[in-house]
């Protein structure tokens, strides 16, 4: 019900713009976020948003290089990321909750749907 799209292979320095498209059901009442998973690493906080777009929060890695933002007409969330730096290549996730009274969260267990991931791949 979450399609992430948007990802590729870039030069360190340059941009890319991620999309996640939700299918089946709309998330435009519910948190959103990324999150992404290097190799050999563990899953960990991108970026996330609130139901109503009003409310963000980035990682500390990509504060100032990346920009969460969601468009509820079009049921997409999107990921700007300019700047991008090698050590930014994972596989990239978009997720949303459901569970009540949350605004945004950090949390990756605080989801329950999740996109399939899109691979970025940052080079020197």
């Amino acid at each position: 019900q979450l399609q992430a799209s948007g990802g590729g292979s870039v030069q360190a320095g340059d941009s890319l713009t991620l999309s996640c498209a939700a299918s089946g059901r709309p998330f435009g009442n519910n948190a959103m976020g990324w999150f992404r998973q290097a190799p050999e690493k563990e899953r960990e906080f991108v970026a996330a948003v609130s139901w109503n777009g009003g409310s963000t929060s980035h990682a500390d890695s990509v504060r100032g290089r990346f920009t969460i933002s969601r468009d509820n007409a079009k049921n997409t969330l999107y990921l700007q990321m300019n700047s991008l730096k090698p050590e930014d290549t994972a596989v990239y996730y978009c997720a949303a909750t459901t569970s009540r009274g949350i605004w945004l969260s950090t949390r990756p267990n605080l989801y329950n749907y999740w996109g399939q991931g899109t691979l970025v791949t940052v080079s020197s």
